[in-house]
């Protein structure tokens, strides 16, 4: 089911921009799961999710009151996810942090397969390499994979029109799927590789 947070009446972002604690607690609620998939998208791999999300949320609370209208509200808080990940991004370059796997966002979370018939742990598989892609086809490709969004709701938050969203996942898929049967080809060459060598004759 996608998330209910992508529908929250403009009249609560209204009530949050004028200072009100309990809108403002409710609106970060609903739209936290999206933000995670933007922040996954957005993010290397080295920066933990979790304190980008605290993060988020602090620039949230502080800089919600310049937000003019109640309309823009979702790509501006998209805007704010991206911005600090980029910002981590610059602030860890260099330092050679060892990598923090995202399973709470890919794993517990995960919505489904990417295709039919493929088990949660080889669409958690592919959902890996779904980080490598390009952004543009990696933040809708996760944001419908993780987190359960429709092209329409995807389209919103990207402010892009809906064909293009439904041509990139179309594209991302398509990647997706030369990935995986290439890595399968791979691993049936090495098995061959594997029973015909020297070593393994007359086992």
């Amino acid at each position: 089911m996608p998330d209910q947070g992508m529908e929250a009446p403009d009249h609560v972002v209204v009530l949050a921009m004028q200072g009100d604690h309990r809108a403002q607690s409710d609106l970060w609620r609903a739209h936290r799961p999206w933000l995670a998939a933007v922040l996954l998208s957005h993010k290397p791999r080295e920066l933990d999710i979790e304190d980008l999300m605290q993060d988020v949320a602090v620039k949230f609370v502080s800089k919600l009151h310049t937000l003019r209208d109640a309309e823009s509200f979702r790509p501006w808080l998209r805007r704010i996810a991206i911005n600090i990940a980029r910002e981590a991004a610059r602030t860890l370059k260099g330092r050679g942090d060892r990598s923090i796997e995202d399973d709470v966002y890919t794993q517990d979370r995960f919505k489904g397969p990417i295709e039919v018939g493929q088990t949660h742990d080889e669409a958690v598989s592919l959902l890996e390499h779904a980080k490598t892609l390009p952004i543009e086809f990696r933040e809708p490709l996760l944001l419908r994979c993780v987190r359960g969004l429709s092209s329409a709701q995807i389209a919103e938050l990207l402010d892009l029109p809906r064909t293009t969203i439904e041509t990139r996942l179309s594209r991302a898929r398509k990647m997706l799927r030369e990935e995986w049967l290439d890595r399968t080809n791979r691993a049936s060459s090495d098995e061959h590789k594997e029973a015909c060598s020297p070593g393994t004759q007359g086992i």
